[in-house]
């Protein structure tokens, strides 16, 4: 493969990495202020949307299927928050795209299965509620409403990472993202000049 033709394909990638991580940055802005409402009005209920979170990371990852594409999109998701609400949108939504890489990262990329997906999603829905126990004072409710609060957490993460799932299914369907999911070969010998 040429030069051109690896340029081609990296700029194919970067550019569907951006085009997802700014689409994603907008549903995460009304996700942002619906949870943000959700909080004030009913706290418990605002883990309704975490999965929202995952999405954007999920859809690259399914799509693309490289190393660090969530993240990618996760850090431009971030970007396009941070003029409308804080710097911190940043480390939010590369938190959350961690948490979506995992399933692929903790096998170092090897292979690419729905279920890694969900594995990913089963984890964030135990550390979420954990990790927020605080702001929602998780541990002086009732035993039944913490209960409640880890299956709204997991039910939302599931149903964002099936809808993650289901958009990269249709966008590779529609053919998007042919190029950035070519994988340059290692040992490709450059042509002759």
């Amino acid at each position: 493969m040429s030069r051109s033709n690896r340029a081609q394909v990296s700029t194919a990638y970067l550019l569907t990495c951006a085009a997802i991580g700014v689409a994603g940055g907008i549903v995460l802005a009304a996700g942002w202020w619906i949870s943000s409402m959700l909080f004030i009005t009913v706290p418990l209920i605002s883990v309704a949307i975490a999965g929202l979170w995952l999405m954007p990371a999920v859809i690259a990852l399914r799509l693309i299927q490289r190393p660090f594409a969530g993240l990618l999109v996760g850090l431009i998701s971030g970007l396009v928050l941070a003029p409308f609400f804080t710097v911190g949108a940043i480390g939010t939504t590369l938190w959350w795209a961690l948490f979506a890489e995992l399933g692929f990262l903790l096998v170092l990329y090897r292979f690419w299965h729905t279920w890694q997906h969900y594995a990913s999603a089963l984890i964030v829905s135990i550390v979420y509620p954990i990790m927020a126990a605080a702001s929602f004072d998780l541990w002086t409710i009732p035993l039944g409403m913490q209960i409640a609060y880890f299956g709204v957490t997991l039910v939302s993460c599931f149903a964002g990472t099936w809808l993650g799932i289901v958009v990269a299914d249709r966008l590779r369907k529609a053919g998007v993202a042919k190029l950035a999911r070519r994988r340059t070969p290692v040992a490709a010998a450059e042509p002759a000049a």
